[in-house]
C-alpha cells in the first residue's frame, strides 16, 4: 500500500469520524456522516434514490458547482457543509470531501443486493469528452488519465480533481477509471468528469430485477 492509500485509510478510520447512519426505511438508501479532524469539519447527507437536489458549501465555489452537477445528473440528493483550512490551501478540503462522499456512497449502498454493480458513461461537454467506468466490487482501484491545460479553475487547483476521486474510490471500495478522451478547456473537462461519474454511478447503483442477491460468484461484494 502506497503512502497516499495509507493516508486515506487512516482518515477513513479516524476516531473523529463521528456518526455514520444509514436510513433504509421505505427502501431509502441514504447516509448521514459527520467527520471532524484538525484540518476539516464536514457534515454530509447523501441519498442514492433522490431527485437531484443539492445544497453544498465547501468554501471553494467551483467545487460546489461540480458537486451540485454531480447530484443533479445522477439524481442523488446531497447536502454538504465543509469548514476547511483554506488559509493553507484547498487540498485538505477537497480530499476530505472526497473521503466523506466515498464513505457515504458505501454506507448508502448497504449490502448491494440487486444492484447492477457496473456502470459506465461517456459524456460530452463542448470540446471535452470524458469517460468514466465503475465497478462496485468492494475492491478499490483508481486510474486517472487526464491532463488539464491550466493550473486552476476559479479557486480549485486542477491537480486536486485527481485527489478527490482517488479518495472517493478508496473509501467507497470501488474500481474507478476516468479518462479524458478529448478536451481543451479545463472547466469543461472537469465538469464532464463529474457528470460522467454521476451517470456511471447512477447506473451501477441501480437495481436489476434479474439479479437475486449480489452480482458476484463469491456471494458478496
Amino acid at each position: 500500500m502506497d503512502e497516499r492509500s495509507e493516508n486515506v485509510r487512516k482518515c477513513d478510520m479516524d476516531c473523529n469520524m463521528g456518526s455514520v447512519e444509514r436510513n433504509m426505511e421505505c427502501g431509502m438508501r441514504s447516509a448521514a456522516i459527520s467527520r471532524r479532524t484538525k484540518e476539516t469539519d464536514i457534515q454530509m447527507t447523501f441519498t442514492l434514490d433522490g431527485a437531484g437536489k443539492a445544497e453544498v458549501q465547501t468554501g471553494i465555489g467551483f467545487l460546489d458547482h461540480m458537486l451540485d452537477g454531480f447530484a443533479r445528473h445522477g439524481f442523488f440528493d446531497l447536502e454538504c457543509k465543509v469548514n476547511g483550512d483554506l488559509q493553507v490551501d484547498g487540498h485538505h478540503t477537497v480530499e476530505d470531501t472526497g473521503i466523506v462522499l466515498g464513505t457515504a456512497i458505501k454506507e448508502a449502498l448497504g449490502d448491494k443486493k440487486g444492484i447492477r454493480r457496473y456502470g459506465s458513461f461517456i459524456l460530452p461537454m463542448d470540446d471535452a469528452l470524458a469517460l468514466c467506468a465503475i465497478d462496485l466490487s468492494g475492491r478499490p482501484y483508481f486510474d486517472f488519465q487526464c491532463q488539464f491545460p491550466t493550473e486552476k479553475v476559479g479557486e480549485l487547483d486542477c491537480a486536486l480533481v485527481k485527489e478527490f476521486f482517488y479518495a472517493v474510490s478508496y473509501t467507497a471500495g470501488m474500481n474507478l477509471h476516468i479518462r479524458m478522451l478529448a478536451g481543451k478547456n479545463s472547466h469543461h473537462m472537469i465538469e464532464a468528469i463529474f457528470k460522467a461519474f454521476a451517470k456511471a454511478l447512477d447506473e451501477a447503483t441501480g437495481f436489476d430485477e434479474r439479479i437475486t442477491g449480489v452480482l458476484s460468484t463469491k456471494g458478496s461484494l
